[in-house]
């Protein structure tokens, strides 16, 4: 039976109604010309705590920012109650685009990529001596990370007063790393501190490192007291650490236009994400001798020109090492 007359206009078509009574959807979205930049220094459950000009403002991530997530060291701009006072919450519209990113994965062969820190110039790799040993497995993944990122990497030795620094400086010499050795005594002193700061002055640093070997105690004497952490211990049993920083935060470093970026310890690092190729951009001198190397080249295979490039002296032999055995880190576990 027909529904309608035989002349029906517009006007007598039913329309459904919206029964959420929202608008209806548009891929329109709002320029945001009005939001402030700022940037995020913590992450908690969705709420991130981003510091806009000399304030501390609450935001959540907007919708139409779909599945992109933001993280420490993040560029955003925000819109809403930018007043920072309590209760209010304001809301992350925009992502700028970022000048470096620090992945790593739960291992190798977990394709799940988890971003550590955003917008970093320099990768810290904190190491205890002793208590617990170190472990130079986890340092050579650090090292690929960082350079994969575009990180300048730098080594903290701590603990110094238990354990000599020498053999674990001559494992990583050839690489030209910059490093800083501290001890007990001379962060309760003051002048390992110093130290340190002179290496981050200017630069946004995030510190990585595993559970125990006093990381968080490092960032405390950086840092003012009211920022302070508390820190854990090592277990006499295990040999492994507590850990006392459970999400990243970044922390203005005092008299200084640098900022640090405190991370939680870390017991893997992989390197699922990592293209083997790019390790090489971190070896200028061993670099444009890879122009004879066969297609899809490891660089640890009977056919590497990087050998002849050696021999002829173009580079140090230990550089080479150094490369292979950064290069070998995948197939390694990092307790070896």
């Amino acid at each position: 039976m027909r529904r309608y007359g035989k002349h029906t206009d517009e006007d007598d078509i039913r329309q459904r109604p919206n029964r959420k009574g929202n608008r209806p959807r548009t891929n329109i979205r709002p320029k945001h010309e009005e939001a402030v930049e700022g940037m995020v220094v913590t992450v908690d459950r969705g709420r991130l705590t981003c510091l806009v000009e000399d304030r501390l403002v609450t935001a959540m991530k907007a919708r139409e920012l779909g599945r992109k997530a933001a993280v420490v060291g993040d560029r955003v701009a925000i819109v809403g109650d930018l007043s920072g006072e309590k209760d209010t919450l304001a809301r992350i519209v925009r992502i700028e685009p970022r000048s470096s990113v620090l992945r790593r994965t739960a291992d190798d062969d977990d394709p799940y990529e988890r971003v550590v820190v955003a917008n970093a110039d320099q990768l810290a790799i904190v190491t205890a001596l002793a208590d617990p040993e170190p472990r130079p497995r986890l340092i050579d993944r650090c090292l690929v990370a960082a350079y994969d990122a575009g990180l300048e990497p730098l080594l903290v030795l701590t603990k110094s007063d238990l354990a000599s620094p020498d053999d674990l400086l001559a494992l990583y010499g050839a690489l030209g790393v910059p490093y800083v050795v501290t001890s007990r005594e001379e962060l309760e002193s003051g002048a390992a501190v110093d130290r340190v700061r002179k290496q981050l002055d200017g630069k946004i640093t995030a510190f990585v490192g595993h559970s125990g070997v006093g990381k968080t105690t490092l960032v405390n004497a950086l840092v003012s007291q009211e920022r302070r952490r508390s820190t854990g211990h090592v277990n006499a049993v295990t040999g492994r650490g507590r850990h006392t920083t459970t999400s990243a935060r970044a922390i203005p470093l005092p008299g200084s236009e640098g900022w640090v970026i405190d991370t939680p310890g870390v017991r893997s690092f992989g390197l699922h994400h990592v293209d083997p190729s790019r390790v090489i951009h971190a070896f200028p001198d061993l670099e444009p001798g890879t122009e004879g190397c066969p297609r899809a080249c490891s660089h640890d295979e009977p056919d590497c020109a990087l050998d002849q490039w050696v021999a002829d002296g173009h580079a140090d032999p230990q550089r080479l090492y150094s490369l292979r055995r950064l290069l070998a880190t995948r197939e390694r576990t990092e307790g070896d």
